[in-house]
């Protein structure tokens, strides 16, 4: 949609002032045939990739949520990844054409419903990271504590987070009409009518304290109150430390998250606001570069949502390992899977699996099985009758098993005993050299 100060003038004071009007280059057209090529190219890469980056993480939130219960904190994370690919699927596809072309050629409906989108995704997204910030309060308050909420508790507070976030934005619905330009293009403005001037001014200083100061202070000021209990807790050293350090990696992460939507967001509310009490008290009007830089940095924050949860999150970046390890699985062979053992070199040429993979699985019979079974008995039996065969020969050449082994000292005394050589001090037995009649004195 156009909301160039060339449209917004006649959007904001309901007649045209071309005093206030600048050249085609400030929002829809594009005179200059660089910028005509380079924007819409820009834009392009943001949405594919985005687009891509958006899916890969819901995949990831999903496959988590199927191995665990869906807890609140990646409910939120996956209504604001669903948020930033529906706006780039709907949404930056017709900012596309709007930027190449020279007059508008994409209906009225469009012109209707496309910067009313735009401000509904961007309107779910701010409240999303709202309820996310108390949520990673709640949970860094106490980790160890296992918080349970009902899936339907969870739908209904996104459903409410999206039926406000589309309300809030209906006047850019209503006030969005087709219009001709003095030299003949068609062009997609604002044209608020008189009596609803005061409407239209009052909107526009609520609109935007609702839609994006007030959320993101709120969760700026809650982020904060949970990263500083994580310090506080992890310098204490209290039980459940891992609890603790998966919390603070946790509110780190979202509040990088927060950090980066709203210093990106920034500019495109600047130059909204800029743009509508300009017109209304007839001050200088945003030059067109910055509006262009605005909108790219407003679209491309969908693309860096994603990169930043996976730059922060550990536990985020081994979903995205496992996911690559499933896809990449399934489209391998199921020849590549087996792989040889170190006591089977030529397991993949055999059809019989591996006895400690396959423990599971019932025997396979193939013609000669049988008889190479018994072989390997037979060579297992021979095997172990060798051994037992060497057992026994060790057994009797050992010194300590040898029948008549006579010990060397016990020897001595025998030969000396014999040979009369022993005296009788020395004679260990000297009654059977003693005469009866010796005893009997």
């Amino acid at each position: 949609m156009d909301t160039s100060p060339r449209s917004n003038t006649s959007a904001w004071n309901g007649t045209v002032d071309r005093r206030s009007v600048l050249p085609r280059g400030a929002y829809q057209h594009l005179e200059s045939g660089e910028l005509r090529v380079l924007v819409p190219a820009l834009l392009g890469v943001i949405c594919v990739l985005g687009f891509v980056a958006n899916a890969t993480a819901m995949g990831v939130l999903i496959s988590n949520a199927r191995k665990a219960k869906l807890s609140l904190i990646n409910a939120l994370l996956l209504n604001l990844m669903l948020a930033d690919a529906l706006l780039l699927a709907f949404a930056v596809p017709f900012k596309v054409v709007a930027y190449a072309r020279a007059d508008w050629t994409l209906g009225p409906l469009v012109c209707k419903t496309c910067d009313w989108f735009v401000h509904a995704c961007i309107a779910a997204k701010s409240f999303t990271v709202a309820v996310l910030a108390k949520a990673c309060h709640r949970y860094a308050s106490n980790p160890a504590k296992q918080v349970s909420i009902r899936l339907k508790t969870i739908v209904v507070l996104l459903l409410t987070a999206w039926l406000l976030a589309c309300v809030l934005p209906v006047p850019h619905w209503l006030f969005a009409t087709l219009q001709r330009e003095g030299d003949g293009a068609l062009a997609c403005v604002q044209l608020v009518p008189p009596r609803a001037r005061g409407f239209a001014s009052g909107y526009a200083k609520a609109y935007p304290l609702a839609t994006f100061c007030a959320p993101l202070a709120f969760a700026l000021f809650y982020f904060w109150r949970a990263y500083g209990r994580c310090r506080r807790r992890c310098s204490n050293k209290a039980q459940n430390l891992r609890a603790q350090i998966r919390s603070r990696r946790l509110t780190l992460t979202l509040f990088g998250l927060t950090v980066a939507t709203a210093a990106m967001w920034l500019p495109h509310w600047v130059w909204w606001v800029w743009t509508r009490h300009g017109l209304e008290s007839g001050g200088p009007l945003p030059p067109a570069h910055f509006a262009l830089c605005a909108q790219l940095l407003m679209f491309a924050i969908s693309l860096v949502n994603p990169l930043v949860v996976l730059a922060l999150s550990e536990e985020f970046r081994e979903g995205y390992k496992g996911l690559w390890r499933r896809l990449t699985l399934r489209k391998q062979p199921p020849k590549q899977q087996q792989k040889p053992g170190p006591h089977a070199p030529t397991a993949p040429k055999s059809p019989t699996p591996r006895p400690e993979t396959s423990a599971h699985l019932p025997p396979l019979s193939r013609p000669g099985q049988e008889d190479e079974e018994d072989d390997k008995k037979k060579q297992e039996q021979q095997k172990q009758e060798e051994q037992q065969d060497q057992e026994k020969e060790e057994e009797k050449d050992s010194p300590g098993n040898k029948e008549g082994m006579v010990l060397p000292d016990v020897e001595q005394f025998w030969n000396e005993r014999e040979g009369g050589s022993l005296t009788q001090e020395n004679d260990p037995v000297p009654w059977e050299h003693q005469n009866p009649k010796e005893e009997k004195q």
